[in-house]
């Protein structure tokens, strides 16, 4: 059983940046990537980026530029570094971690993006 915990989240001025964390823990489990997504109110959840546990990661198109996935191995926590956050960010962000066999979420951070 793997558990997910994202933090980061809160309230941010157009143009405004955050880091969202999503911190793993459980017992025997191997990481094969790590996604984030988001949902916006009334929208299908989407995908935003992925790291593998090799490093390599892939961006939606449209947070290419302005996201940035990482991750630090020893800890088992990736973060997404948000960079000019416009409104239509404005979303729930969860986290999602692939192991050879199951997937797993988180409870999701808000995200508010705002005057």
């Amino acid at each position: 059983q793997v558990q997910l915990v994202e933090s980061g989240g809160g309230l941010v001025q157009p143009g405004g940046s955050l880091r969202l964390s999503c911190a793993a823990s459980g017992n025997d489990f191997r990481i094969n990537a790590v996604g984030w997504y988001r949902q916006a109110p009334g929208q299908q959840r989407m995908f935003i980026a992925r790291i593998t546990s090799g490093g390599s990661t892939k961006y939606a198109d449209s947070v290419k530029g302005r996201f940035t996935i990482s991750s630090d191995n020893a800890k088992n926590i990736v973060y997404l570094q948000m960079n000019s956050l416009k409104p239509e960010d404005t979303a729930v962000y969860y986290c999602n971690l692939l192991t050879s066999t199951l997937g797993y979420w988180g409870q999701g951070t808000q995200v508010t993006v705002s005057s």
